[in-house]
């Protein structure tokens, strides 16, 4: 999605079947945004074999989770989303990733069928990828990389 044109784009309801929570246990029920009412949400997706992933995303994802551990203004969510190499990422992939950056934050697992829930819903490139939805469940970044020093700026002020 891109959001250059200041054109706002309502969050499509998460479609993503798996998932694990803060502490790497397999959830029964899938999280759906609607559960972050009021919240500024963040979606960070990945494939466990994407080495600009680990190099730089889960990397800049964990400067931002640790920046606002004390906040319950913003969520975070992890999402592996599969479009290519299924036999590598899979579904427990996503615990490994979230014990090796010790990230608590829940992770989900999204193979869709040969393509992503989350790549068809908001036309992601590719991994990592970055999505910021407003409190009021507008998509207002959606794109590869962040400057993650200017999005901690950023995101304090607007959950103030």
């Amino acid at each position: 999605m891109d959001n250059t044109q200041n054109q706002l784009i309502k969050a499509p309801e998460l479609r993503v079947e798996q998932w694990i929570d803060s502490q790497g246990s397999k959830l029964e029920n899938p999280i759906k945004l609607s559960e972050y009412e009021g919240k500024y949400k963040v979606i960070y997706c990945f494939q466990h074999w994407c080495p600009g992933c680990h190099s730089v995303g889960l990397p800049s994802l964990k400067k931002l989770v640790d920046a606002f551990e004390d906040s319950d203004k913003i969520a975070f969510l992890a999402v592996q989303t599969v479009f290519e190499g299924a036999h590598a990422n899979t579904f427990d992939k996503i615990l490994e990733t979230q014990k090796k950056y010790g990230l608590e934050i829940p992770f989900g697992h999204d193979p869709g069928k040969g393509r992503s829930t989350i790549m068809e819903d908001y036309h992601t490139g590719g991994t990592p990828w970055f999505i910021f939805i407003d409190q009021e469940n507008n998509v207002v970044f959606a794109d590869f990389h962040i400057n993650v020093d200017g999005t901690i700026k950023y995101l304090k002020e607007v959950t103030k």
